[in-house]
């Protein structure tokens, strides 16, 4: 069968392009899509502060007039310009079980990047470390976090038959959480005295928001600013996060460490799950998914962890263990059993030896792939 590879150049086009997944995934248990608003707002360059300093171009993969297959193509050129490289990224990558499908829609990415003077070719990432990232290779089985990508087992496959080899990979596990504390927790009141550091105090998210929303955000910059690709905020973009993001998360389940200045130096980001009201409302917030968001929201036996982050000279002196203390109490009071741990890099040996003293298990494993072009 005859496959056409189209560009999208029409909100009609796009809402095809976002759309698509819910047909391709129709039935299966453990897909989660995205906000649909959210997904609008991403590829507009109104309302997305990265397109300050990035370029993409959506394609859609045809068979008779039916769409089969949808890809980004992105240019990052704050990132290449970082790490020294000439990639072009894609992702928002879906696609049949068709091989030749895949290939032209990687083709496609690959000739854009070409005519840009790229030499590489990596993914599935986002615009930035905001956006999701990594194809899922392991975990299948389990209900993917709202904020993950989640795909078919043949994607993987059929990435490597087209060429691409891995990157690095980023590992997921759940924490149990119960009422037996970790031993790190008998020396959080050595460390506050030690260090001069506490978790601050709030009576909402919003008033976190207003006293350090910026300067948590300046602070992911520089605690994330080793990692893989990663590419900093700029404050219109950090603006935006704050204004999308803060009213969905719950107080008790934000920890912000600060020193004695009340400058903060460590903060940890979780919200209750929301992949199951998320996919009962197919994506949309009207008219029942806002609803459904805020009930669980306030009723939940499952924590997500969205990000964690330390200033470099506050690393290994404990700030994390008063994070951990604070969230653990929160989620014997709200009655959480788990939490499921955000993406973190294989090698990221300091994060994930954070959670030693926890009982883990695999929850998923994501991969980024590249090949030179």
């Amino acid at each position: 069968m005859k496959t056409s590879i189209i560009s999208v150049d029409s909100r009609k086009l796009l809402k095809e392009f976002i759309r698509f997944p819910y047909t391709l995934y129709e039935g299966n248990q453990n897909w989660v899509p995205a906000l649909e608003n959210d997904e609008f707002d991403t590829f507009n360059p109104r309302t997305n502060g990265a397109y300050e300093f990035c370029e993409s171009k959506l394609f859609l993969a045809r068979q008779d007039g039916r769409t089969v297959g949808r890809v980004a193509a992105i240019i990052n050129h704050k990132a290449n310009e970082k790490w020294n490289g000439t990639a072009v990224r894609f992702g928002w990558l879906d696609f049949i079980e068709d091989q030749d499908v895949l290939n032209l829609l990687l083709d496609s990415v690959i000739s854009w990047g070409r005519e840009h003077g790229c030499k590489e070719a990596k993914g599935p990432l986002g615009f930035t470390d905001m956006d999701k990232e990594g194809l899922l290779v392991e975990g299948y089985e389990n209900l993917s976090p709202f904020t993950c990508l989640y795909n078919y087992p043949y994607y993987d496959t059929m990435l490597a038959a087209a060429g691409f080899t891995k990157d690095v990979d980023w590992v997921q596990r759940v924490t149990i959480i119960n009422d037996e504390y970790p031993p790190m927790f008998k020396l959080a009141d050595v460390i506050e005295k030690r260090y001069d550091i506490h978790i601050a105090k709030s009576r909402s998210t919003m008033e976190l928001s207003r006293k350090y929303g910026m300067d948590i955000f300046h602070l992911y910059n520089t605690a994330f600013s080793v990692l893989f690709q990663f590419t900093p905020l700029t404050d219109r973009q950090i603006k935006r996060y704050l204004q999308t993001y803060i009213p969905i998360l719950v107080k008790d389940f934000v920890a912000v460490c600060v020193d004695s200045e009340d400058k903060p130096v460590g903060f940890a980001f979780c919200v209750p799950s929301l992949s199951k009201a998320v996919k009962k409302s197919g994506g949309r917030l009207f008219p029942f998914g806002l609803l459904r968001i805020l009930r669980a929201l306030n009723k939940n036996d499952t924590l997500e962890a969205l990000m964690i982050g330390i200033l470099p000279e506050y690393q290994g002196k404990g700030a994390s263990v008063l994070m951990f203390k604070y969230l653990h109490d929160n989620c014997i009071k709200k009655g959480i059993k788990r939490m499921i741990l955000n993406p973190q890099l294989e090698e990221n040996f300091k994060v994930n030896s954070l959670f030693d003293q926890y009982e883990t298990v695999p929850y998923m494993r994501r991969r980024s792939y590249r090949k030179s072009i």
